[in-house]
């Protein structure tokens, strides 16, 4: 069965840290991970090596929802993330790997994010655009300095 990868890149003005804890924070997954024109809930986060994660989208527009999730495979706080995903819908077999690194850089993090496995029925444009949507939304969290 054919997929499709994506490979972004993004140096963004926060530290590893921050940038770390939103990809383990389930209320900053959902605020940030949902492209434009969906809401997220994090049905089960459990960031360990091993554990497993569940979410679902809704299209805001139609109220149509999927549900996906996956395991941990690989998880160096502040530096690395790798993990599974899966959806529940039998038309997106198949399961994906994401590998998220981190690396500090002069004027904040550089941070290369590639999704292997997208099912061949998902355009792999339309994924790109997602993403893209997506760590827009990550930027807007995890770069303001908001005092205490």
């Amino acid at each position: 069965m054919p997929t499709h990868t994506v490979t972004l890149h993004r140096v963004i003005r926060c530290t590893a840290d921050r940038a770390w804890r939103a990809f383990i924070t389930p209320a900053a997954m959902a605020k940030w991970l949902p492209p434009h024109g969906f809401t997220a809930t994090v049905h089960e986060m459990d960031a360990r090596v091993g554990g497993a994660w569940r979410m679902s989208f809704t299209n805001f527009h139609s109220g149509h929802s999927h549900h996906f999730g996956g395991r941990y495979l690989e998880l160096v706080p502040g530096q690395r993330l790798v993990y599974t995903s899966a959806f529940d819908d039998p038309g997106l077999p198949g399961e994906m790997t994401t590998t998220v690194d981190i690396t500090p850089v002069f004027c904040g993090v550089e941070l290369r994010v590639v999704q292997q496995g997208i099912p061949e029925v998902i355009p792999v444009q339309a994924c790109h655009l997602g993403w893209q949507e997506s760590l827009t939304l990550f930027t807007q969290l995890v770069e303001p300095e908001i005092p205490g």
